[in-house]
């Protein structure tokens, strides 16, 4: 692994990509690292992504976390949840990775919009603005709320607003109070 001392998630997340590159898993940055990308700079002490996996698929890749070194975390959502699950992974040092599934509202076709992003040599597939935005309206807090309003700032002459529209929606009416609070102040 390349980490070698506490909070290097984002090198743990390197070699998170590598085994679900080897795993030919679908994946994308959320959370802070995908918010420092989309203009919002934020420390955060993890990492976050989402799979392109149903959760009855996360056993075998536990176990080929856990071959490799990894100290894992299954944690199934409910009923209720609007995420699946959440794998997660840390190492010796305590930096940690979350890998969600089965985000609810979250299509398929977010994995190929994704951007490329080079991190360390390497290169992160990161969630494209709309999707961001879209999630971040969906999780609600004040600081998802203020983080979709900094990315829309950052972001206002590339965002594709039609895309956000019909992402965000996917979210359910919240969302869409949110987004329509967050575009005509």
């Amino acid at each position: 692994m390349r980490t070698r001392r506490p909070g290097e998630s984002a090198l743990l997340l390197l070699d998170v990509v590598d085994l679900l590159a080897r795993e030919q898993v679908g994946y994308a940055v959320i959370g802070a690292m995908a918010a420092s990308v989309h203009g919002v700079l934020r420390a955060s002490m993890d990492a976050d992504a989402v799979l392109s996996l149903t959760t009855q698929q996360l056993g075998p890749l536990q176990q080929r976390f856990r071959d490799a070194g990894f100290v894992t975390e299954l944690r199934r959502g409910d009923l209720g949840d609007p995420i699946g699950a959440v794998l997660a992974l840390s190492d010796e040092f305590s930096n940690r990775v979350d890998l969600l599934v089965g985000l609810r509202g979250l299509e398929n076709e977010a994995f190929q919009r994704a951007i490329d992003v080079a991190f360390q040599g390497g290169a992160l597939r990161v969630v494209c603005i709309e999707d961001f935005i879209a999630m971040k309206l969906f999780a609600g807090g004040p600081q998802d709320l203020a983080d979709a309003r900094y990315a829309l700032a950052a972001g206002q002459s590339t965002v594709d607003r039609e895309l956000l529209w019909r992402l965000t929606a996917r979210y359910g009416r919240d969302a869409m109070a949110e987004l329509q609070k967050l575009l005509n102040p």
